[in-house]
């Protein structure tokens, strides 16, 4: 298993110093969001700042950009990093599409499955110099004059990683991805039950190794210095959970453990717009669940135990600082 580092910053140019950090402390990637910034902004100057950690997105919003618009971003990084990109891409949902963005929507696992191929095609046109010429339900493509075409790299193959929560999107994962970026909103018995049988699902379809899709995981965890610290961090992820929950897209996760009626009660407060009183639905048994709790020393090793055999990679939801204590949590998961 790798351990990863998550920045969510607020000015792309923190993702230097960042990123330097996170390969010092001994990190195996350095993963940027989408939130307030462009993410191959972040993952260009974090790609120009270090030298052996890989850079990756999770994720970059597939849906409100063209296949071959992520070609160019990540083909340039690549090239940039020399070989040490990951390019996540995640669907976002339906409202963000069309409201935030102003794009179509349409059924998310088939038009992903698509994208990667999309861009997979195009990729393969600029490295091998053969005519582009992708025709797929979503997307058809089949224009790449000299002009436009930057030619071939050092380091061509850019591994994939999709974002999913439901079956669906897992089995795309397992059929045409590199990895699966699984969203923090997950328990153990729900990656052993769900997510795990449904990328070895689309693998098998597509007569592909398990071994060929790496699980990546975000793990909500409440690290601290002392009792009182982690406990604090564990209450506060109480309205985060509960932000989440309250999204139609991740009710199979509650539902799995009995929690249908608890995603309803949420999913009837955001509407009436109670952002503040839906903490008071998650329960401990709830967190238990959800969150890993311990000192920095600790963190490390109760990843492990947790996750060990079942994920490829893990990195905290906890945004990646630089702090020292960082240092810590990297030696207690190589231990």
């Amino acid at each position: 298993m790798k351990i990863d580092a998550e920045v969510a910053v607020g000015d792309p140019a923190e993702s230097a110093e960042l990123a330097r950090r996170a390969e010092e402390f001994g990190f195996d990637c350095f993963w940027v969001n989408e939130t307030k910034h462009d993410p191959f902004v972040q993952l260009a100057i974090a790609a120009s700042s270090t030298k052996k950690i890989q850079v990756g997105s999770s994720i970059a919003v597939a849906f409100s950009r063209s296949p071959t618009t992520l070609a160019y971003s990540s083909w340039d990084l690549q090239s940039l990093s020399k070989g040490r990109m990951i390019l996540g891409l995640g669907s976002q949902v339906k409202g963000h599409i069309e409201r935030r963005f102003g794009m179509k929507w349409d059924p998310p696992a088939p038009k992903m499955r698509d994208e990667v191929l999309a861009i997979r095609a195009v990729w393969k046109a600029w490295q091998d110099g053969t005519r582009l010429n992708y025709d797929g339900r979503y997307f058809h493509l089949d224009l790449m004059s000299p002009f436009f075409d930057p030619g071939p790299i050092p380091n061509p193959r850019i591994p994939i990683y999709v974002a999913a929560v439901n079956p669906g999107m897992c089995r795309v994962a397992g059929e045409v991805a590199d990895g699966l970026h699984v969203h923090p909103l997950h328990t153990v018995r729900y990656l052993k039950e769900v997510v795990v049988p449904s990328v070895d699902e689309g693998a098998a379809r597509a007569k592909r190794k398990r071994g060929e899709v790496a699980v990546a995981a975000s793990i909500f965890v409440a690290a601290g210095d002392s009792a009182k610290e982690t406990g604090n961090v564990r209450e506060a992820y109480r309205e985060q959970i509960a932000f989440y929950a309250s999204t139609r897209s991740y009710r199979k996760v509650m539902e799995l453990h009995g929690w249908g009626d608890i995603a309803d009660r949420l999913r009837g407060r955001s509407i009436a717009g109670d952002w503040k009183g839906m903490s008071s639905e998650i329960p401990d048994e709830v967190l238990d669940e959800f969150v890993v709790v311990g000192t920095w020393e600790e963190i490390g090793g109760l990843i492990t135990a947790r996750y060990g055999g079942l994920i490829d990679r893990a990195r905290l939801y906890l945004p990646f600082d630089g702090d020292e204590r960082w240092r810590a949590l990297v030696a207690g998961f190589r231990a």
